[in-house]
């Protein structure tokens, strides 16, 4: 939610500082996915150890998925911070977006190593069956950056004025915060599984086995993190009004798939969980629930986007351009959302097992072989401009829903080894 409350706080300041976070933001989701693949296959390791009752090896997998995370994610953070207005140069962006958007990437990439952390405490706790945790951990992360986030932005009470960078500053705040909260939660044993890191010894076929789960839910989340970056390429030579439409949509999008994935990590965890117990038609029938549950809502929240979709765009900016391009880009995406519910429960039902492979190849094929080239090629020929990045992106989602939706009823991942 932090990207969301910095669009919200930043709306008003002008297109220039929209369409700055909005591309410094995908730039940190490219390295942040290595983490967060990490993360997936710790999550799916502790869901079977603990759906098998091992509590001592779901510990075990925790200590070296924590180690290798917050390694991995401080050499990603040093690394995108010294790069940080190459990157926004390297997509063309105008001068004063590239201002505007370089040291919010670097304060964002030291954000990065807190969330990591904060996430690997997520994965350990829903992991083990508490997902109240987490959310309460969220909300006070959300609350406090809600917060901030306007007081260093527009410099109210004794604090300065430091624009898009402030939005950033209060992200490193909140985000150590909520990690500690979460960190010392499990460290201190009122978790269901206590972390402790007594006679910590580097397990390297304990890390293989994490990571070969993990690799290709990385290489999903990269491709897919990249591909949105290669989108915001296409968007570019449409004008700063164009860009910051497209950083507002992404936003909007990130709160209309917030219940969803809160829905599909659930039903994940529980078909780990299930299959690790060796039930895997309960996994199947808690999978399917998940996506009648979810489908419902997308078709809901599709009705309420119809009709309302200025006022929602208005949330964020004032600026009318900015409004009609951000709300005809949310009409087009009514078309992939009916499908969202399906796509998105059963990618994590299979990364909950661990059968990561198939979610990866799918994104691998839809992204680069479908989203990418149809988004070029609908920008370049005929008179859909800009709207045709939208209808490509719609596309690959409808060829995503078709294969979970054929894969997932053959079965094969009620078999799978981790």
């Amino acid at each position: 939610m932090r990207p969301v409350v910095d669009m919200m706080v930043v709306g008003r300041l002008g297109a220039a500082p929209i369409a700055g976070i909005g591309i410094g933001t995908l730039a940190v989701m490219v390295a942040e996915s290595l983490t967060m693949g990490l993360t997936v296959g710790l999550r799916a390791m502790i869901a079977r150890l603990v759906g098998a009752g091992d509590k001592e090896a779901a510990n075990h997998a925790a200590q070296q998925g924590y180690v290798v995370s917050i390694i991995l994610a401080t050499v990603l953070a040093a690394t995108g911070a010294s790069l940080a207005e190459e990157i926004l140069l390297l997509l063309g962006v105008e001068p004063e977006v590239a201002t505007q958007g370089a040291p919010y990437i670097r304060i964002a990439f030291v954000a990065a190593v807190f969330m990591t952390v904060r996430n690997t405490n997520d994965a350990i706790f829903e992991a083990s069956g508490d997902t109240v945790t987490p959310m309460k951990i969220i909300a006070v992360y959300t609350a406090l950056h809600a917060v901030l986030c306007p007081f260093l932005v527009y410099g109210w009470w004794p604090f300065p004025r430091l624009g898009i960078s402030g939005a950033a500053l209060s992200g490193v705040v909140a985000q150590s915060i909520a990690a500690s909260i979460g960190l010392w939660i499990l460290l201190s044993g009122q978790s269901r599984l206590q972390l402790t890191f007594r006679n910590f010894n580097f397990d390297f076929d304990m890390v293989w086995r994490i990571v070969k789960i993990g690799a290709p839910a990385s290489i999903t989340s990269m491709e897919r993190s990249f591909a949105q970056l290669i989108v915001m390429w296409f968007v570019v030579p449409f004008g700063t009004i164009a860009v910051a439409a497209h950083s507002i949509h992404a936003r909007i999008d990130m709160i209309i798939y917030l219940p969803i994935m809160a829905w599909a990590m659930g039903a994940g965890i529980l078909v780990g969980q299930n299959v690790g117990a060796g039930q895997p038609d309960r996994a199947q029938k808690t999978a399917w629930l998940g996506v009648a549950i979810s489908s419902a809502l997308m078709l809901l929240i599709s009705t309420v986007i119809w009709f309302w979709a200025e006022g929602i765009v208005r949330i964020f900016t004032p600026q009318t351009k900015v409004i009609d391009i951000a709300a005809t880009f949310l009409r087009i995406e009514i078309v992939a959302l009916v499908t969202a519910g399906l796509i998105i429960v059963l990618s994590q039902c299979l990364n909950g097992v661990g059968d990561t492979l198939p979610v990866m190849l799918v994104n691998l094929v839809t992204v680069w072989g479908v989203q990418v080239p149809l988004a070029h090629f609908l920008t370049q020929v005929g008179d859909l401009g800009v709207y045709g990045v939208r209808w490509a992106l719609v596309t690959g989602m409808l060829c995503r829903a078709v294969f979970y939706l054929v894969y997932f009823q053959l079965g094969r991942w009620k078999h799978k080894n981790i």
